[in-house]
């Protein structure tokens, strides 16, 4: 049961990662199992981007057989093998500003203040994304590892004003790692 890189035929199908639509045209990846409702197999469709930054090993399995056009393979490859160096990487579900100050960090298990920057996790277990909870932005170097992760932020946050990703990437950048 080969994963699957395919061009998509239509504009319905939703990617289980960021939840946004895959465009018709588009190149997605197909992570292929057992049907845990029936008989033969389900696929779970992904943007490219998506399946890796957070399903990094089938999509490696898939890479060596994906058609010849696809854009940046490469690409494609270190961002996977990067999530595979540190699991903690494949959590990442975007930030956001904290509405109330009643989430505690994952990391250091302190309140997260009203209106702080807060990084979004998210588990995957028995093929679905479950929230997992938030960390600080602050605690970002401890609880990744020292990896930088801004770019897996930016892209799981597309809901963000252009004024609030700035101030995110300031943020981020003004903590010392």
């Amino acid at each position: 049961m080969p994963h699957v890189f395919e061009v998509a035929p239509t504009g319905r199908a939703k990617c289980r990662a960021c939840g946004a639509t895959i465009a018709k045209g588009e190149l997605r990846f197909g992570e292929r199992s057992p049907n845990p409702y029936g008989e033969g197999e389900m696929t779970q469709w992904f943007h490219s981007i998506c399946a890796a930054f957070k399903r990094a090993e089938p999509l490696l399995e898939a890479l060596p057989e994906a058609p010849e056009g696809i854009q940046d393979k490469a690409g494609l490859e270190r961002v996977a093998r990067a999530t595979l160096g540190n699991r903690r990487l494949e959590r990442v579900n975007g930030a956001e500003r904290s509405p109330t100050a009643q989430a505690k960090c994952r990391h250091c298990r302190e309140r997260i203040e009203r209106e702080a920057w807060r990084i979004r996790l998210t588990f995957y277990e028995s093929g679905r994304f479950s929230p997992g909870g938030f960390v600080h932005l602050t605690c970002y170097p401890a609880y990744f590892e020292g990896h930088d992760v801004l770019d897996r932020i930016q892209h799981f946050s597309p809901g963000l004003e252009e004024t609030d990703r700035r101030e995110l990437e300031e943020a981020y950048r003004a903590i010392v790692t």
